[in-house]
């Protein structure tokens, strides 16, 4: 087990769905900042700029883009992120799914949807974790999670964060995007130094507030998977989309296109 969890950790991964690794990231913070302000220069074909006009700020995500941005691959395989994650996931292994880069700007209103990322996936099985790591100082912008979402009977109908129609055809399959502050459900939230990250399983349902700090906030995201990953067919094209990949259900995710980054024993 890496140094950076403890097993009372994973335990509360397992158990809540959502725990904190401390420093994670610590080692790799500039590296991240310099990938993120390629990215932000060099956007990708799945870059989105999520506000409307006349919304002020900006709040800018993109994904996918670790195989074309040095940093972000050196960060992936040279960090402790993927050992944490078959810890966390008690996995004896972990494959790289995709990054994911968020960045709001000073006086972005506009908060992160609550959402799902599991409903978005072509991905099925519970051995998985998301890193969500500011490489600024956070508090009230931090990621919020709806603890022990991940078990719900039913995953939240996926929608657009620009205009928040479905994602997919609106069919039993999924629930109505909740407002866990309404319903009083039981938010976990912390304050956040950069290399700090948050780490979540796919099924929390998760949000983040606006940023109507001074300061920016960036933050980086890495996406794995464990044992029991298999590829899944959803109600309509996912995201990210990965044209051409040649899976059929029941297949494990192709390792030439999603590398397994760690491996027990190894």
């Amino acid at each position: 087990m890496n140094p950076l969890v403890s097993e009372n950790q994973i335990e509360t991964f397992q158990r809540d769905g959502v725990a904190v690794i401390r420093g994670l990231f610590s080692d790799h913070v500039d590296t991240i900042r310099a990938g993120i302000d390629r990215n932000m220069a060099e956007p990708g074909p799945h870059a989105a700029e999520n506000l409307k006009p006349g919304e002020a700020g900006r709040f800018f995500d993109d994904y996918v883009n670790w195989t074309r941005i040095p940093e972000f691959e050196d960060v992936i395989r040279n960090s402790p992120a993927a050992e944490v994650a078959a810890d966390l996931m008690r996995s004896s292994t972990a494959q790289i799914f995709h990054d994911h880069v968020l960045v709001k700007e000073p006086g972005t209103s506009k908060p992160t949807p609550w959402h799902q990322d599991g409903p978005y996936y072509f991905v099925s099985g519970q051995q998985n974790v998301s890193f969500w790591a500011p490489v600024d100082p956070v508090k009230e912008a931090s990621l919020r999670c709806v603890i022990g979402s991940h078990l719900w009977d039913k995953p939240v109908l996926p929608t657009r964060w620009l205009n928040e129609d479905n994602f997919y055809p609106d069919d039993e399959i999924y629930m109505p995007v909740p407002d866990p502050d309404a319903e009083g459900m039981e938010i976990a939230e912390w304050a956040l130094e950069p290399g700090d990250a948050v780490a979540f399983n796919y099924w929390i349902l998760h949000g983040a507030r606006g940023n109507e700090a001074a300061a920016r906030r960036r933050a980086f995201s890495l996406r794995f998977v464990g044992d029991d990953a298999r590829y899944t067919e959803r109600p309509g094209p996912t995201s990210p989309p990965f044209p051409g990949h040649g899976m059929v259900p029941g297949d494990r995710l192709r390792d030439d296109w999603f590398p397994v980054i760690f491996r027990r024993g190894q």
